[in-house]
């Protein structure tokens, strides 16, 4: 493999980005392009399953991250699944089909990514079942489909958003972002729908698209200042792959940085201090994290209806025969989005609901028929940053988010407890809210802000770490250096208000066609 013929263009990370711009880019027949993914070819039932998604946690199809201590939240680790597959994470993903908020891309004040600017690449992704309209596409790759769960209370919870006093909402992606209701999911048929299995496999049997599994890279080689291939390793053995136009970081918020550092691009005297030669000091490379923090409220009752009783046999069945039922659930079935305090240009929340027991991030059994619903604050101020804990490339990077390092992401977090629990309230939930598990001690500002503290999780969103404006130039350019991209969430300047599943599959088509131009 050293010795073969280079590619045009070599891009790093099969996920959410990576699939859709290996297939773009390879549709035109006289370029060559390669592919590298760290983990293997998605062939686990677990990535087609809906549900599976959760039993993927912790395995060999998961780079299985954590925080550094969080000083904001009680000096906890919190878990930090991605995916290391093909697809990424979009292969154990909540599979929610979400934009964001107009305003989240014009505030990027970067020219070609407003939202205007965006939304006909959300178009051409999109195949949703609800057919074309002036917000949505059909016949695209990416299908977007009703959920087929069938839960009540996913039913209950929208209803007691309304009895609450919030606005109905059947479109998010729609006129008006506010509201509660159910989400729009990244499925065909009941079945997942990566950014693999909608992009990258219609494409595979092209004889100008080559998919490498299995090679973790390792550094992106130079020749002077120009990018030129990319090293690294399957297994034991050593891995070289060239590229005459372009090598493109498509590796995620935590490991394009990563490998933009391994490759001597970041802070100087931080490279230096782990003995890497630094070819351009650029300070800001992993700089800049962000993250949507969730705190789920757990409500037990005595309804056997929660998706704990998926693996029974008729709902085995009727996933088989059907593909429906709670084997086709994503988990966070419905959801809303608010504004805390008046004059806000968009939301400040999104809620999530599940028809389960979710405890302990994800990696805890649930024991109990339950739903889980809570906020997670949108536009966060906290940045935290993604460093080297070591020149080994194979040594995970060291990621600290810095969760409510902004006082005012915890007044918010507050907030939406105290909305949570008043939606818990409601008639139409009350044959489910029962018991709640494990409550806060009171309703008071310390004791939900202890709360918060002690159960914030990951909404799975990190972005920002390569971005617009400081790193790379409009068209994802590294800056300092030629023939280097990034494509992917890192490139966001702020996060948007959502899912970011959808948004990131939008920078990749934009980015196709910069590179095809």
């Amino acid at each position: 493999m050293n010795d073969a013929e280079p590619y045009d263009y070599v891009i790093v990370g099969a996920g959410s980005a990576g699939c859709a711009l290996a297939a773009r880019l390879s549709e035109d027949p006289d370029v060559r392009v390669c592919l590298v993914e760290a983990g293997p070819v998605d062939t686990n039932e677990n990535v087609h399953v809906p549900l599976g998604a959760g039993k993927l946690f912790r395995t060999r199809l998961d780079w299985d991250y954590d925080t550094h201590d969080e000083p904001f939240c009680d000096g906890r680790r919190i878990y930090l699944p991605r995916g290391r597959v093909l697809g990424g994470t979009s292969s154990m993903n909540g599979m929610v089909y979400m934009r964001g908020n107009p305003v989240d891309y014009d505030d990027w004040d970067q020219p070609g990514w407003t939202f205007a600017d965006l939304l006909p690449y959300f178009l051409r992704s999109e195949d949703n079942e609800r057919g074309p309209s002036r917000y949505h596409g059909s016949g695209g790759p990416l299908a977007v489909s009703e959920g087929r769960s069938g839960n009540p209370m996913t039913t209950a919870f929208v209803a007691a958003a309304v009895q609450a006093g919030y606005l109905a909402n059947d479109d998010f992606n729609g006129a008006e972002q506010d509201g509660f209701g159910r989400y729009q999911l990244t499925q065909r048929d009941g079945q997942r729908c990566s950014s693999a299995t909608a992009f990258l496999h219609p494409a595979l049997d092209r004889p100008n698209l080559t998919v490498e599994t299995n090679v973790q890279v390792h550094r992106v080689l130079f020749d002077g200042g120009r990018a030129g291939g990319i090293a690294g390793a399957r297994l034991d053995d050593e891995i070289v792959l060239r590229a005459e136009r372009e090598v493109i970081l498509s590796a995620g918020a935590y490991n394009s940085p990563q490998l933009l550092m391994l490759s001597g691009i970041g802070p100087a005297d931080d490279l230096a201090a782990l003995g890497i030669p630094v070819l351009l000091d650029q300070p800001m490379v992993g700089m800049n994290l962000q993250d949507h923090p969730a705190v789920n409220l757990v409500f037990t009752h005595s309804q056997p209806i929660s998706l704990l009783v998926a693996g029974e046999p008729e709902y085995v069945r009727q996933y088989t025969e059907e593909r429906r039922g709670p084997l086709t659930s994503n988990v966070p079935e419905a959801g809303g989005f608010i504004r805390t305090t008046p004059g806000l240009a968009a939301p400040d929340l999104q809620f999530h609901a599940s028809p389960l027991m979710l405890v302990g991030a994800g990696l805890e059994a649930p024991t109990e028929h339950a739903i889980s619903f809570g906020p997670c604050v949108l536009a966060a101020r906290s940045r935290g940053s993604v460093s080297l804990a070591s020149a080994d490339p194979t040594a995970k990077p060291r990621i600290r988010h810095n969760y409510y390092a902004e006082e005012d992401d915890l007044r918010s977090m507050v907030a939406g407890l105290r909305i949570g629990l008043d939606i818990g309230r409601q008639a139409a939930l009350a044959p489910y809210t029962e018991s709640l598990y494990l409550p806060p001690d009171s309703e008071s500002d310390a004791d939900l802000r202890a709360y918060a503290r002690r159960n914030t999780q990951t909404l799975f969103h990190p972005a920002g770490t390569c971005a617009m404006g400081s790193v790379l130039d409009a068209e994802l350019r590294v800056r300092g250096v030629e023939g280097l991209r990034v494509v992917d969430a890192s490139v966001m300047p702020t996060l948007v208000r959502g899912n970011t599943n959808a948004p990131i599959i939008a920078i990749a088509e934009r980015a196709a066609d910069l590179l095809k131009r």
